[in-house]
């Protein structure tokens, strides 16, 4: 089965930064999805466990392949979770990449479903987001107590409630 271009695009940009330091560019031909503007989330995972997320909840490139590229590079050697992935590992990475929506603002938890959605908790200058379908989070009080705790935000606290869509590939 072949990666998505999204998909292959986060591999490309681990391989080479990991392997030689370096930071790729954009590809010189690119699907529809990678000239878009949007918040894009890297996700890695080895033996089936966690080995490293990071993303942006809105653009803050010029498109869809730069965010990919920046936040690759940023998962496999920033998450401040896990060591930097090694080049020993690289074979073995499950890589997903996930293209979120612009926040929409709600009301309250009931507008949530934490299959559908993702979920992004703000309290002043502090903020929390949870990407949608996880497996152990099935409800949106659970959503939102991860969302706070990401955020460093208290349990009791008031906070402003966002669903994102999200648009995964693997």
């Amino acid at each position: 089965m072949s990666e998505h271009p999204l998909v292959a695009l986060a591999r490309k940009t681990i391989e080479s930064y990991i392997r030689e330091g370096e930071t790729i560019s954009p590809p010189a031909e690119m699907i529809p999805e990678m000239k878009e503007r949007a918040g894009v989330f890297v996700s890695l995972h080895r033996k089936n466990a966690l080995r490293g997320c990071i993303g942006t909840f809105a653009p803050t490139t010029v498109n869809v392949a730069s965010e990919i590229i920046r936040n690759a590079i940023a998962s496999s050697t920033e998450d401040p979770r896990f060591p930097p992935v090694s080049p020993a590992e690289l074979d073995a990475l499950e890589i997903s990449v996930d293209v979120l929506s612009a926040p929409e603002p709600i009301s309250s938890q009931s507008e949530l479903d934490p299959k559908c959605y993702g979920c992004i908790v703000r309290s002043g200058s502090r903020s929390g987001l949870l990407l949608p379908d996880l497996e152990g989070v099935d409800s949106p009080a659970q959503q939102i107590a991860i969302c706070k705790r990401k955020g460093g935000i208290g349990e009791d606290e008031k906070v402003d409630l966002y669903r994102v869509k999200v648009r995964r590939y693997h």
